[in-house]
């Protein structure tokens, strides 16, 4: 014969005072303490455990104040537990269960800083880390920095992606990148069980184009060559050491990471010499840059405030500047529609528009890859001396209407 359930009424919870159990059917109790507090108890007996005397044993399930939680709430949260029961499922262990995943719980925020504290000491580059912080700062953690880490989904990953998928898509392919190793990194922790939503084949790639459709519409802004004395005289008035190496990014065609990453040791002032490591180089090969004479002045004028080993120095000691130190002197030149990488592209332009000097001579200022075999045969040199001849006239060229 079943058990009677619902035996308490609306009435009797609102009005009983006398400290006691009082039960409703099913498992389902009211609880009154001394103190005339009302709250809901289930009572049940998990299967297979038993008290010292062979009894089953009986446990307790909080489902929360009678203030808060109505008869009817509470009876439909009983009902839950019993099908729990039926199930085979111990409704204790599930509660337990679901406390110490929200005690454990992390943001997408905290786990990514989790994530690149445990993978610095193997990334080669000490850059890498304030890479991945800036990404993620600057797209991700606007959607769901904030966010249970559990929660993230396809949804969340869209909305960061979709703004800049066609616009900046190289920056949108390395933020879906990383998000989905963050994601996988809380997914080996606990932190979540569902799909990664980051991730492409089979997923993001039914919703976004292919990046190779969409990569050769993105452009850094640059400036006209015809502007670009104006904008040396500009810079040439801003203080500090950000705005001498975006200079001299100016003047070498360099890349930000070269330029914030330069140390002594890689400097012949008298041989108006550059050597960068392969290391720090995008296609991982050697590159000797030929230095003009407003460059080598550039050097000379930080040489005389050397901190340490960096050319260019951060804040802090034995550091170079941050990636985005160089683009900060844009923003206070209030030339927010530059990039610091477009100014590679205002040299190539200004030798291909302005000079006669060969295209490969440009290729190679800028340490692009040799597209031809044939081509790459012929020139296996770095054509230094005819560089520096380019160079020479780029910062001439520059420096026109500049003191």
């Amino acid at each position: 014969m079943a058990r009677p359930i619902k035996k308490l009424s609306a009435v009797k919870v609102r009005q009983e005072k006398a400290p006691g159990y009082y039960s409703d059917g099913g498992g389902l109790y009211l609880q009154i303490s001394p103190s005339a507090s009302k709250s809901w108890i289930f009572r049940y007996s998990p299967a297979g455990v038993l008290t010292e005397t062979g009894k089953r044993k009986q446990r307790e399930v909080g489902l929360g104040s009678y203030l808060n939680v109505t008869l009817e709430a509470a009876r439909e949260k009983a009902e839950g537990m019993r099908r729990l029961i039926g199930g085979g499922g111990d409704p204790m262990a599930m509660k337990q269960k679901e406390r110490a995943r929200i005690a454990a719980k992390m943001t997408f925020t905290q786990c990514a800083t989790a994530y690149i504290e445990a993978q610095t000491p193997g990334w080669k580059n000490a850059k890498h880390a304030e890479q991945w912080t800036n990404t993620l700062t600057t797209y991700a953690a606007p959607v769901i920095g904030a966010k249970d880490v559990a929660l993230v989904d396809t949804t969340d990953v869209r909305q960061i992606l979709e703004p800049i998928w066609t616009t900046k898509n190289e920056t949108a392919s390395r933020v879906r990148g990383r998000i989905e190793k963050v994601l996988a990194w809380a997914a080996t922790r606990g932190l979540r069980s569902s799909e990664n939503p980051a991730r492409w084949k089979g997923h993001l790639d039914t919703l976004l184009a292919k990046p190779s459709a969409v990569q050769g519409d993105e452009h850094h802004a640059s400036i006209p060559y015809a502007e670009i004395a104006g904008f040396i005289e500009s810079l040439r008035a801003m203080d500090g050491v950000a705005a001498k190496a975006l200079e001299f990014c100016v003047y070498t065609a360099a890349r930000t990471n070269e330029i914030i990453g330069a140390q002594w040791a890689e400097i012949d002032l008298e041989a108006k010499l550059w050597t960068v490591p392969a290391e720090r180089m995008k296609m991982k090969k050697e590159h000797r840059v030929p230095l003009s004479g407003r460059a080598v002045a550039i050097l000379k004028a930080m040489e005389k405030v050397r901190q340490d080993d960096f050319v260019f120095p951060g804040l802090k000691k034995d550091n170079g500047l941050s990636n985005m130190s160089l683009l900060a002197v844009l923003k206070r030149m209030e030339r927010a529609d530059l990039t610091v990488h477009g100014f590679r592209s205002t040299f190539r332009t200004w030798a291909a528009e302005t000079t006669n000097f060969p295209r490969e001579l440009a290729e190679k200022a800028l340490a692009h890859a040799v597209r031809s075999e044939v081509e790459a045969a012929y020139q296996r040199g770095d054509l230094l001396a005819k560089r520096g001849k380019m160079m020479d006239a780029w910062a001439s060229y520059c420096a026109k209407h500049s003191a």
